[in-house]
């Protein structure tokens, strides 16, 4: 095990959001850009800034999601990371965050995960720049016309020659925000930020420069802006087609349960030709459809015995080099997986990632149960439902 220097600087990751505004069914933090989620890249940021503690607060039952993400994007850097249990509001996760400090920290970063593509030169700048009297936020110039407006009434002129746009992470003297938090908490009062928590309490805040990538992931648009940053070069893509697959086993037969190219130790298998991954399967199927190549059975059934007891990677693979024979690019795949077990939810981010790694596109899964009804509510086996979206090129 690496022995790491104990960092001065601790950088917290507020990833405890609901995401409602972005409409993406899940927790913003773990919404797919690309191959990977919103928290995956902020993370990525943060480990590539100088060391520092990392503490990431997760909303409640997401916790395992977080660490799984948190492990990946910390590589060597692991032991400076921790995840913690967000709170109902922002200030009482921030305050959850506080309270996992080590002992050795002075300077402390507040960062939200939504704005997944800050540069690691800004989360650097912000800990150069803070002193142990001041505190200091990133911001950009608001460069927009700005009009105060009551109900549709425009009644006067805002001078945004005076405004500023603040981004994160804000960076402040640990004891000074320790106290301001207390204050904050004690007073019940919710601050918009945390530079204005600060400077309520008679601290001075000054400005950096902030970087136009560490703009906040919050809408359907956000986050479509984040996809076309990172989307690396393509051919010109046609109409696109979308297919959907469906996949059903039963529990049963030996060994361990194979679930969306993951190994679930101790749960029950499903059965089936090759190892019973149902949402691998729904995938293929999904896939070969939009592109017009006839299903699984067809390609993969128990006439090609090559494939019995074979795991997803293998079928995957194979229906990724079927479509590029055919000339069709993967666009995002989305999956409905149904069942009462195994519980998805602490494996979700870690399932997306490797799908989203033997595809070469993204891949988000949602889970639910069905209330009792059915083969799946009677915890008999799985249904899957997967829709995936193809380009010819």
């Amino acid at each position: 095990m690496t022995i790491l220097p104990v960092p001065q600087t601790a950088i917290i990751v507020v990833a405890a959001g609901s995401g409602t505004r972005l409409g993406a069914g899940a927790p913003k933090a773990f919404v797919g850009i690309d191959a990977h989620s919103v928290l995956r890249h902020a993370l990525d940021g943060v480990f590539a800034a100088a060391p520092a503690q990392v503490v990431v607060v997760a909303r409640p039952g997401f916790e395992g999601d977080a660490e799984t993400e948190l492990r990946e994007a910390a590589g060597d850097r692991r032991e400076l990371g921790r995840v913690v249990t967000g709170g109902a509001t922002r200030q009482q996760s921030v305050a959850a965050g506080l309270a996992a400090l080590w002992g050795d920290v002075e300077t402390v970063l507040v960062h939200d995960a939504a704005r997944a593509l800050t540069p690691p030169t800004q989360i650097d700048a912000v800990a150069a720049a803070v002193t142990p009297e001041v505190g200091v936020i990133p911001a950009l110039p608001v460069v927009d016309t700005l009009k105060k407006v009551a109900e549709q009434t425009v009644v006067a002129a805002v001078d945004r020659s005076e405004l500023a746009a603040a981004q994160t992470p804000q960076g402040f003297p640990r004891p000074l925000l320790e106290a301001a938090y207390a204050e904050a908490l004690a007073s019940g009062i919710e601050y918009t930020d945390d530079a204005a928590l600060f400077a309520a309490s008679g601290h001075p805040v000054r400005r950096i420069p902030g970087s136009e990538r560490a703009f906040k992931i919050t809408t359907p648009d956000d986050l479509e802006r984040a996809r076309h940053l990172l989307a690396p070069e393509r051919p010109r893509l046609g109409v696109p087609r979308v297919g959907i697959g469906t996949d059903v086993h039963a529990f049963g037969g030996e060994g361990d349960l194979w679930l969306a190219g993951l190994e679930w130790p101790g749960e029950q298998p499903l059965s089936g030709h090759s190892d019973g991954d149902a949402v691998a399967h729904a995938i293929v199927d999904a896939l070969l459809g939009a592109a017009g190549l006839g299903d699984i059975g067809e390609h993969f059934g128990t006439a090609h015995p090559e494939y019995a007891g074979g795991h997803a990677e293998v079928f995957l693979a194979r229906t990724r080099e079927l479509l590029a024979a055919a000339g069709f690019a993967i666009g995002n795949v989305s999956v409905q997986f149904q069942g009462n077990r195994p519980k998805f939810s602490p494996r979700r981010a870690e399932a997306q990632s490797r799908l989203a790694e033997i595809l070469g596109a993204p891949v988000s899964i949602t889970a639910t149960t069905t209330d009792g009804l059915g083969f799946p509510g009677r915890s008999e086996g799985i249904a899957v439902t997967a829709v995936a979206i193809v380009f010819p090129v």
